[in-house]
């Protein structure tokens, strides 16, 4: 299966879902043209008040559309930007890629992953549930966070749906995601 976008998604105020768009822009080093988590500087209301003057590594949230079909195979009700995110993915393994990963977005946008979502209370005040459902264990017992990636934007360009996902993986040693 070859690695697509399924949904892109943005919301112009803090809110914990995003609209579904027939396209959205990526601005380089500023994020989701139009979207409340766009800034050279952080965004999310937590960590802004805790240090406003740190660097956005938040600036596009990635969801695997395989997420969804679990936690729909597990009663919940998700669709693409439920969750916050601005791309939702199908066919691309976005929790196994390495820190550092360069994601083509269609023919010119092209994000570096900056590590993990970390589920948050926000998923239980949207369904109850969902975020330990976004929670799980590897073999060696060690917690896995399943609620997408985060990256920045490296170069601009449109987004829409159906357009193909290059993956460009860092010099090794590859460092493992950990929550950004």
């Amino acid at each position: 299966m070859t690695a697509v976008v399924t949904a892109v998604s943005r919301s112009p105020r803090h809110k914990f879902s995003k609209q579904n768009e027939l396209w959205i822009r990526l601005v380089a080093g500023i994020g989701v043209e139009g979207d409340a988590h766009a800034g050279e500087r952080v965004k999310h209301r937590s960590r802004a008040r805790w240090n406003p003057h740190l660097p956005n590594l938040r600036q596009v949230h990635l969801i695997h559309g395989e997420l969804h079909d679990e936690l729909v195979a597990a009663g919940f009700r998700v669709a693409p930007g439920d969750m916050g995110e601005n791309v939702t993915t199908r066919g691309i393994d976005l929790l196994g890629l390495p820190t550092g990963t360069r994601l083509r977005l269609g023919p010119s946008a092209v994000v570096e992953v900056t590590g993990l979502r970390n589920p948050c209370v926000q998923l239980d005040r949207f369904q109850p549930g969902l975020m330990e459902a976004t929670l799980g264990h590897d073999a060696d017992g060690e917690l896995v966070r399943k609620a997408g990636i985060m990256a920045i934007v490296l170069t601009g360009g449109d987004v829409r749906p159906g357009d193909a996902i290059g993956v460009e993986l860092p010099p090794e040693p590859h460092r493992p995601l950990t929550p950004v």
